[in-house]
């Protein structure tokens, strides 16, 4: 594989953008088929990837591991419960083989039979029957009239604000611990206190936006870690419609508006920079997606990219969730620092919590040590790649980037060495999209108006 500009820890890393380029490259030069996958969604939206494959019989091994990597890709960034594969059957019985029970893909299948309520399947068309895009992006947010709520549920904190006509008036962080905490009564009675105590500061609430971890459907939540340790009977009867019952006991038809936290965070980025076609990723405890599309519009799509692989090596470390190898998780989060901090030659006391062990690599970033830099060179260069391979599903102007392994110096070195592998490898990528963090001012103040302008009112 010809990389040219080398992560410095990780020799065996493969990225996917280089894959899909010399794929196409080998696929040229040899006969082909043409094939597309179709992901279905709620309400019948369908997103389609169309590429070339080689023909069957030439190598169907490459075939089966490239088009397995793009299918798993669709699925993650745009959502569904049902793969097409049009064209190669073939290709399709190892897709379907993959996601039934058993197959190495039944994490994701269950994931998203939970997700969309319905049994998970893979179908096969022939090529002239190939499905075709349908998709419908909501004009959601900007909205910045009246007396509104901005709510943004973090895994450690939530923070609200009180906003009249554009302008926080008021706003808090509040310590707590949701992903610890099995009692459903627990998360109702902090999200319904932070309301309430926005709503203290304003003559009315003519509106609620919520920015959260998770999966969002019409407003309910159909899978968030926050709500990890509640039982899924717990679930079903009092978290689903947490936050459209919490709205009702502020008022009678207030309208509330539910959306991924990486949406609005990539929402805020694109009032901020008052410009569309934004990608927004948060790299923390995970990796969190969040798109603006060309009309300034979300689109719906899971956007959950931390199941999104980045890396083509089979040796790649494993996510322990999913089960699955190289994706973005262990290459844009607390994981990263962590995974390379040996191979950088520093030793992290085994007994510190990840967002410890991160602390003490920043710390070292801070006093200028080499070796914490060569970490943060590392994951930029992971960074750059997977920019490149997300263009394959999104149109992009610009990325913004955001969460606590981006701050201090070590999120300017990553941006940088994201941006040379752009100038280097994709230069006509490089000229189209720009790389953004936002200022500590923006990224606090703006999720929670960004939140707020969610609902449409009047």
């Amino acid at each position: 594989m010809d990389i040219k500009v080398k992560a410095i820890l990780d020799p065996q890393f493969q990225p996917l953008s280089v894959v899909v380029r010399e794929f196409k490259k080998r696929v040229q030069e040899n006969e082909s088929q043409k094939l597309v996958i179709g992901v279905v969604r709620n309400k019948g939206y369908i997103s389609t990837f169309e590429t070339e494959i080689l023909a069957d019989g030439i190598d169907d091994a490459a075939n089966f591991k490239f088009i397995e990597r793009l299918a798993k890709s669709m699925l993650w960034v745009r959502g569904g419960y049902k793969i097409i594969i049009a064209g190669s059957k073939k290709v399709a019985d190892y897709i379907e083989a993959a996601y039934k029970k058993g197959g190495i893909r039944e994490f994701d299948a269950d994931f998203m039979a939970r997700v969309y309520e319905t049994p998970f399947v893979v179908e096969h068309v022939s090529i002239e029957n190939a499905p075709v895009t349908k998709e419908d992006a909501a004009p959601v947010g900007r909205h910045l009239d009246g007396c509104r709520i901005g709510f943004d549920a973090g895994g450690s904190d939530r923070k609200v604000s009180a906003v009249i006509n554009g302008e926080a008036v008021y706003s808090e962080e509040v310590v707590w611990f949701p992903k610890t905490n099995s009692d459903w009564r627990y998360h109702y009675d902090g999200i319904l206190q932070a309301m309430k105590t926005a709503a203290s500061h304003m003559p009315r609430v003519d509106g609620i936006g919520v920015s959260s971890a998770g999966v969002y459907i019409d407003n309910r939540i159909m899978i968030a870690s926050l709500f990890l340790k509640v039982n899924d009977e717990d679930f079903d009867a009092h978290v689903k419609n947490m936050y459209l019952d919490v709205a009702k006991e502020l008022g009678e038809n207030i309208p509330i508006e539910v959306a991924n936290d990486g949406d609005v965070t990539a929402l805020a980025g694109a009032m901020d920079l008052n410009d569309n076609n934004v990608l927004g990723i948060a790299m923390g405890t995970s990796e969190a997606g969040g798109y603006v599309d060309g009309n300034g519009n979300i689109t719906g799509w899971l956007n959950e990219l931390a199941f999104v692989p980045v890396d083509y090596c089979e040796n790649a470390m494993v996510d322990e969730w999913s089960g699955d190898y190289g994706c973005g998780v262990k290459y844009f989060s607390q994981d990263a620092v962590i995974k390379l901090a040996p191979a950088a030659g520093i030793e992290l006391d085994e007994s510190l919590s990840p967002a410890e062990k991160l602390k003490v690599v920043q710390k070292l970033m801070a006093e200028g040590d080499e070796r914490a830099k060569k970490i943060y060179e590392t994951i930029g260069v992971y960074f750059g790649y997977a920019i490149a391979y997300y263009a394959e599903f999104y149109d992009i102007k610009h990325v913004l980037i955001m969460g606590r392994v981006t701050s201090g110096e070590g999120g300017v070195i990553l941006l940088e060495k994201a941006g040379e592998v752009l100038n280097t490898e994709f230069p006509e990528l490089a000229k189209t999209i720009n790389l953004n963090i936002p200022d500590e001012a923006s990224r606090r103040v703006g999720q929670s108006v960004a939140a707020a302008s969610l609902p449409e009112i009047g």
